[in-house]
């Protein structure tokens, strides 16, 4: 696929890459924390038919700049003032974990400029006051400490692999027991471009400062669509933030994906097409799919 790699005026600078037809809606990408813009790949394709894709790296990740504070309200800023500046026109947003909470605060603070938005199992307080002593808590202290070294690639596959992460029994288990090596080779090739400070208020469990789940959800107009990973299966969004979120949103649908961990978009990318396509019908004077499930 030609990507189209573009760069944002103002500081924080904010790499981006545009996939589409100029002409087509806009769908904004925003990724997961210590990931990059590249991680929407496995569905780029089956989108770029019918919406001008614009995949953003986020502060700190990718190529776009290192900064000073990495909440999530700082995250939040950076894409106000890019949908604003470089985009100029209503899009649909789709964010993935952090994505989805800064999805979620783009559609309550601009929502002349958020026809749609798709929350890929935002974390919330998960990744927030909750974070003490969880497995998220050990793994991101853990690729912290990778982040800060200077290694190859497959070097930095091997330390992930080796982090041990808690279990519910009491236990501890490798990375590499519970990822793939492959979606190991993912994380650490994104690993190796994010600022070791990204993790600074994730490990003190202050990274949603500031960010009020159910103000925010409660402040969205548009058409919004919560999709929810299994928390048994390394899913993000628990029940109880689920619940929330729901009694929130006006004009919210909940979709939950039994058995499936976080990474919905690129483990279970073929439902994530086709629930995202249902929704898309709704916002988008077309679909925004021609077909529910595409062929790989």
């Amino acid at each position: 696929m030609n990507w189209c790699f573009r760069r944002s005026a103002g500081f924080p600078a904010l790499s981006y890459a545009e996939l589409g037809s100029p002409e087509s809606p806009v769908m904004l990408l925003l990724h997961g924390v210590t990931r990059c813009g590249g991680d929407w790949e496995p569905v780029a394709g089956a989108l770029a038919g019918e919406w001008r894709l614009v995949a953003l790296d986020h502060r700190g990740h990718g190529e776009s700049d290192r900064a000073g504070s990495y909440l999530v309200m700082d995250y939040v800023e950076d894409a106000v003032r890019f949908l604003r500046n470089e985009i100029g026109v209503p899009a649909v947003v789709v964010g993935h974990s952090l994505g989805a909470m800064v999805g979620a605060a783009l559609a309550a603070e601009v929502p002349e400029l958020v026809r749609g938005v798709i929350l890929e199992d935002p974390p919330f307080h998960s990744m927030g006051e909750r974070i003490e002593g969880t497995a998220w808590q050990a793994q991101f202290k853990g690729m912290q400490t990778v982040a800060q070294r200077d290694f190859r690639s497959e070097d930095f596959t091997s330390l992930l692999a080796d982090l041990q992460i808690p279990q519910a029994d009491g236990g501890s288990k490798r990375l590499g027991e519970l990822r793939s090596r492959a979606s190991l080779q993912w994380s650490a090739d994104c690993l190796q471009r994010v600022d070791p400070g990204v993790f600074t208020p994730l490990v003190a469990g202050r990274w949603l400062d500031g960010y009020r789940v159910a103000d925010i959800c409660g402040r969205i107009e548009c058409p919004t669509l919560l999709m929810q990973a299994d928390p048994a299966c390394g899913g993000a969004l628990c029940e109880e933030d689920a619940r929330e979120a729901v009694h929130a949103l006006r004009f919210g649908t909940h979709e939950r994906f039994p058995g499936a961990g976080h990474q919905l978009h690129r483990d279970e990318t073929g439902l994530f097409l086709e629930k995202a396509a249902r929704f898309l019908c709704r916002v988008a004077p077309r679909s925004a799919l021609t077909k529910t499930r595409p062929d790989f």
